[in-house]
């Protein structure tokens, strides 16, 4: 599914800032000309030109240029910015630091809306497909028999996850971050070894503690760096990190290879939670005047009876003694903000949980009736989770 144009986004490498004169002027034609196709009314499918998208002739609708407005503002720094601002221009074939006028033909109008769906498809879609589940260690006998066979993403992969999940629940005290709940495997294994008398990581009873099952949760998916078969990113891994490092210039570091499922890119959540927080549902926002670090407030974006009155809170985050295990990664955290702000006000997110539904076989089988089923992403997003429907 290429978009006119917008394949320069993939070799897009780091440059300077952009001078101020320069900056003001690229912004003020890109505005002009996001502005200008949000006027166009027309509400269409997939990716012919209208401002709004939706799925055949019914079904979740998102605003195009809202989408890529909001990508924008939502970039974490002046060079991300510029960064986004260029790789836009270059898509349009445009001149980012010349005065466009009033004249945006209709190659422009391909591309623009073009650009759109290369977000969409390049990391929107699979990044809110691949974030809903981290997957969880196996049991040391499976994982075992697994690496016999060849089986794993790539090397060390179930061996990795449990030192994850492990050094998670250490840093976090055996306790969700949000709700506070004490992880019910390690309380019976307390409650078995020292009956009344079971304790917390604190010291206090674990009596009147709340219970639940926790999980490991990323941050930014585990796949997105999942190893093709020839031991490579492919094209689309490739865009997706590309657009990521959009987002805050150089952030990728982060998460290169085996660094993905470092602490820095995790969090203890209950099950409930960690789904949540895997489909943009709930964010962390900092609170700058908090007495501590790691303070943030835990918001939800949705009607507050579905969060059964959990968020918002504030909470400050773990940390170990001499910081022996890395805090989750605030640059991360904002990121995690940002996309999940995008996805909501553009209304991108409830289009995304369509085109799920549809690959999970949630409504009829998979291809409606109607004619509503947006093919062309199901199939884009099949190439991108390498034919494994609901990968994580």
């Amino acid at each position: 599914m290429a978009q006119p144009g917008t394949s320069s986004i993939i070799n897009l490498s780091a440059e300077p800032l952009l001078s101020p004169p320069a900056r003001d002027q690229a912004r003020r034609n890109f505005y002009h000309i996001v502005d200008h196709f949000d006027t166009q009314g027309g509400t269409v499918g997939g990716g012919d030109g209208g401002n709004r998208s939706n799925i055949g002739g019914g079904g979740p609708q998102y605003t195009r240029p809202l989408l890529i407005r909001l990508t924008y503002d939502f970039s974490l720094s002046p060079l991300s910015q510029d960064n986004f601002l260029r790789a836009f221009f270059r898509s349009l074939e445009l001149s980012i630091d010349e005065d466009i006028g009033s004249e945006l033909d209709e190659q422009v109008r391909t591309r623009f809306f073009g650009f759109a769906d290369y977000l969409i498809n390049n990391f929107f879609l699979p990044i809110k497909a691949t974030t809903r589940q981290t997957p969880q260690p196996s049991p040391a006998f499976h994982s075992a028999v697994q690496r016999i066979q060849g089986g794993g993403e790539f090397a060390g992969t179930p061996d990795r996850l449990s030192a994850l999940r492990g050094a998670c629940l250490i840093r976090d005290r055996h306790r969700c971050v949000v709700s506070r709940s004490f992880d019910w495997v390690e309380a019976d294994r307390r409650f078995r070894r020292d009956a009344g008398n079971a304790r917390d990581d604190d010291g206090a009873l674990l009596e009147p503690t709340p219970l639940d099952h926790l999980e490991v949760a990323h941050i930014l998916p585990h796949s997105l760096t999942k190893l093709g078969k020839d031991s490579e990113l492919d094209p689309s891994k490739q865009a997706a990190l590309a657009i990521l490092n959009m987002f805050d210039d150089g952030v990728t570091h982060l998460i290169e290879g085996t660094d993905i499922d470092r602490p820095r890119n995790a969090l203890t959540l209950t099950l409930a939670m960690h789904r949540w927080f895997g489909d943009f549902k709930i964010f962390f926002e900092p609170v700058p005047a908090a007495p501590e670090p790691h303070t943030y407030s835990i918001k939800g974006l949705g009607y507050p009876a579905l969060f059964k009155n959990l968020v918002p809170i504030t909470r400050t985050l773990y940390l170990t003694d001499n910081r022996t295990i890395e805090p989750p990664s605030p640059r991360l955290l904002a990121i995690h903000r940002a996309i999940a702000h995008i996805l909501h006000l553009s209304a991108a997110g409830e289009y995304i949980d369509k085109i799920l539904d549809d690959m999970e076989g949630t409504r009829g089988q998979g291809v409606e009736a109607d004619g509503s089923t947006d093919l062309g992403r199901l199939v884009h997003l099949g190439l991108w989770l390498d034919g494994a429907v609901g990968a994580c």
